[in-house]
């Protein structure tokens, strides 16, 4: 049985959003002008008793003419640089940031706060890594996909490093012995570095921003990863749900900074992931 099978919320997702890939949209951008300042009369009064020339006038009025046109490819060229992600589904993405919101505060913060302090922090950093260990064969045939044998071999030996003498992983004994540092690969990127451009912003229930791409990458991981093999599904999603939580309980406090110091919070988030997914996709 397949990975999408053990993952109904995931295959529900892809599904409606193959439903979403018919959907077209344009973002509308307006430009406000600030009104022109007041001119000196006495300046204004000699300026129309001067008479130009008629060559200082056309040179005037060519000088005028290169100015309006090095305006316009100016204008031209801001345009067709993108500086976030585009959002064709603002009142979809919208309302499911306002339900992730309300989850986050009302659900999963309190559960990972308490969570955080009946286990230590050194407990769950053992288990952080070792999901991080049993995750490989994502970034080791990400990192394939994209070329960087170096990567991918540095996958391999952490995986033989740490599924031996690291204790199937709960010990990072690559990283602390022998200074093999995980990278962080995953489909959404390898699309992205084929130059396949994002699609439209897509906000996810529970998982929060992600786009067209990223989701169809998503799927493409979940193929990957042995926890979705697990049966029954109940199982293998209450594994996935807990890998989250304990990775969640270091990084408590990093979207309610964000948030804080945002005037629009669902923008603040959506520009905060573009430029993440960039920089990524960079590498």
């Amino acid at each position: 049985m397949s990975t999408i099978t053990h993952h109904p919320i995931t295959l529900f997702l892809i599904i409606f959003i193959n439903l979403l890939l018919g959907i077209t949209g344009c973002a509308h951008t307006g430009k406000s002008t600030s009104p022109p300042g007041k001119e000196d009369l006495t300046f204004q009064n000699q300026e129309k008793t001067e008479q130009s020339s008629p060559e200082k006038q056309e040179n005037e009025t060519a000088a005028e003419k290169m100015s309006d046109d090095k305006l316009f490819l100016l204008d031209d060229e801001e345009e067709t640089v993108p500086t976030t992600i585009k959002d064709p589904l603002h009142g979809w993405n919208r309302a499911m940031f306002t339900f992730n919101d309300r989850f986050y505060f009302l659900v999963a913060q309190p559960l990972t706060k308490g969570y955080a302090k009946i286990v230590h922090a050194d407990v769950r950093a053992v288990i952080n890594n070792f999901f991080l260990n049993i995750s490989m064969p994502i970034r080791f045939v990400n990192s394939l996909l994209q070329l960087k044998f170096k990567s991918a071999g540095t996958e391999l030996l952490r995986f033989g490093i740490n599924s031996t003498l690291g204790v199937v992983g709960f010990l990072d004994v690559a990283k602390i012995d022998y200074g093999l540092e995980s990278s962080d690969e995953d489909f959404g990127q390898t699309l992205g570095k084929y130059q396949l451009g994002h699609g439209a912003y897509f906000m996810l229930p529970f998982l929060g921003p992600s786009s067209i791409r990223d989701s169809v990458g998503l799927l493409g991981d979940l193929f990957l990863y042995p926890i979705g093999y697990i049966k029954p599904q109940e199982l293998s999603l209450g594994i996935y749900t807990y890998e989250s939580m304990n990775g969640f309980s270091f990084n408590l406090n990093d979207y309610d900074i964000l948030k804080g110091a945002a005037v629009d919070p669902y923008t603040a988030v959506r520009d905060a992931y573009y430029q993440n997914r960039k920089a990524k996709v960079d590498e």
